[in-house]
């Protein structure tokens, strides 16, 4: 799981600009909203990328590589949670919540499933 928070690069009295992502191609730019309690993901892709940057709320992220452990982490308003190739991956949101999802890869648009592989049983009721 990899989890970060862009930092201010610029500010002044109009306000601040913040690159959420630099140097990387991006296939798809996707603004999701969630009600307080729904799940989503509970899947992974084989070639896939993607970067959730939480706008507002509280999400909780679950994560899982290959034969690794669950790892889960509160994703706060400006962290960056980072889905890698075959990681298996999904967000409780504990608020209602707005969040950005950059794709490099084919998830996303008409693509949407083409690299989606749905998990047999929920990551959240796979921990002890």
């Amino acid at each position: 799981m990899e989890i970060t928070h862009p930092e201010i690069v610029h500010q002044d009295q109009r306000g601040t600009i913040i690159d959420v992502l630099a140097g990387t191609d991006m296939n798809y730019a996707t603004v999701i909203t969630s009600k307080k309690g729904v799940v989503r993901g509970n899947h992974y892709h084989k070639k896939t990328v993607q970067w959730v940057y939480l706008f507002r709320g509280r999400l909780k992220s679950l994560s899982r590589m290959p034969d690794g452990p669950i790892e889960t982490a509160i994703l706060e308003v400006g962290d960056l949670w980072k889905n890698n190739p075959f990681e298996e991956h999904a967000l409780i949101a504990l608020e209602d919540s707005e969040f950005l999802v950059l794709t490099s890869g084919l998830r996303g648009g008409r693509d949407y499933e083409k690299d989606t592989y749905r998990l047999e049983k929920p990551l959240q009721e796979q921990i002890k």
